[in-house]
């Protein structure tokens, strides 16, 4: 797992802000939310761990567990985490074990907080389970699936949904509005702070201008500036 660096400067009274990609994905996908907070002022940490080589728990022990060390290392106040997608679901599952003292606030970018139709239609098939790899085939909507099992949120967190999908095949699976990917109703997470839905497709949610300073403002005040949030009028990614 690599480490994109940190910010040189490590001042006590700094906020530290990881940033876990999706299924998938790598630390780039994540480049412009990591360049927004840096310049917000935040300590970043983006997170290149390999989604397709695990299942949920081990992957959130080694993707969540040496970031959070190396942030508590650097003396800061608060850690927070920026997810998209499978990444919500790591940071969920390591809290569900661990504890930690100074966590902040979590935002998570179209995560399959429930599961998603994708995966019960999809994740038998050998295709599917040789893309996704195991992490990807614990994502059905089932109630003994990994996501549902790991209960409701006792922490601050605000959820971001897309409603656009370029991807009408996964879209004819899931009820309801969704980003291709993943239902908005299967975005919430019961004890959730917050959620706003943005004219966004799943693969381009973290990377959108309205996003990032939802994102920002989330972290900054403990919930969304709703008035800001796009039109259904209004172009996306």
């Amino acid at each position: 797992m690599a480490i994109i660096p940190l910010l040189a400067s490590a001042a006590e009274d700094r906020e530290c802000v990881i940033l876990l990609h999706g299924l998938c994905r790598t630390s780039r996908s994540m480049i412009p939310m990591e360049q927004a907070l840096s310049q917000a002022g935040y300590q970043v940490l983006n997170v290149d761990y390999p989604s397709r080589s695990a299942s949920v728990e081990p992957l959130s022990e080694k993707a969540v567990g040496q970031v959070v060390s190396e942030c508590q290392r650097n003396g800061v106040v608060a850690i927070h985490f920026v997810t998209h997608s499978l990444g919500g679901i790591l940071v969920r599952s390591y809290l569900a074990r661990h504890d930690i003292s100074n966590l902040g606030r979590v935002v998570m970018l179209g995560p399959p907080n429930q599961g998603s139709e994708v995966v019960d239609k999809l994740g038998s098939f050998w295709l599917f389970k040789k893309i996704n790899g195991p992490a990807g085939s614990e994502l059905v909507t089932d109630s003994n699936s990994t996501p549902n099992k790991l209960g409701p949120a006792n922490f601050c967190v605000g959820v971001i949904a897309g409603n656009r999908s370029i991807n009408w095949i996964n879209s004819l699976m899931i009820p309801g509005s969704d980003d291709g990917k993943v239902s908005v109703e299967r975005t919430k997470l019961t004890g959730m702070t917050d959620h706003i839905v943005i004219r966004a497709t799943h693969p381009f949610l973290m990377r959108k201008q309205t996003t990032i300073q939802q994102t920002i403002h989330f972290l900054r005040a403990g919930r969304f500036d709703h008035p800001t949030i796009d039109k259904p009028n209004v172009t996306g990614q």
